[in-house]
């Protein structure tokens, strides 16, 4: 039954921000902003790049076709164009094979200090784009006085590197 009051949604088992009804109407919160709405977010895995690779490599045969029914021979850079960028995908489109949740949990026994807050992002590294996995960590003291960046590999599960140090914003 609708009364013509906003009502939270909120997803079995997921615990979010919640926000009073009222709060979020006097405040004008957009409901794309409510964290209980949606459901957990996952990194997409970079094999994806394949299928972008495979459109770039027909593009190239398709130019190679149209080349052999009249097309000027110039074409030819075309082709080699696409071929590169289409290979390019192919050896980029690593298999993400550590999750952020595993991440979070290696980056939580690489501190020294007991783990509060963290944040997982991931990153890239060389020429083929490998990717790394950017973790920010707190202790979780309040408020926190250590923080930490934690990179680890994201194909292998490798530590990449540690850096802590005091939290400088201590209040």
């Amino acid at each position: 039954m609708d009364d013509g009051k906003p009502h939270s949604k909120k997803l079995p088992g997921i615990k979010g921000i919640e926000i009073a009804d009222e709060i979020a109407a006097a405040e004008g919160l957009p409901e794309d902003l409510d964290a209980s709405l949606l459901g957990p977010y996952t990194v997409p895995n970079l094999t994806r790049r394949r299928r972008a690779g495979s459109y770039y490599l027909g593009g190239a045969v398709l130019v190679a076709l149209a080349m052999a029914a009249g097309l000027p021979a110039g074409m030819w850079l075309i082709v080699g164009v696409l071929a590169l960028i289409g290979l390019y995908h192919f050896l980029a489109a690593y298999d993400l094979r550590v999750a952020d949740t595993a991440a979070l949990s290696i980056a939580n026994q690489q501190t020294e200090f007991p783990v509060g807050h963290a944040s997982a992002a991931v990153g890239f590294e060389g020429w083929r784009a490998r990717p790394i996995w950017n973790i920010l960590v707190f202790s979780a003291d309040d408020p926190p006085s250590k923080r930490g960046l934690v990179r680890i590999d994201a194909v292998t599960g490798e530590v990449k590197d540690v850096l802590v140090e005091d939290n400088p914003e201590e209040f």
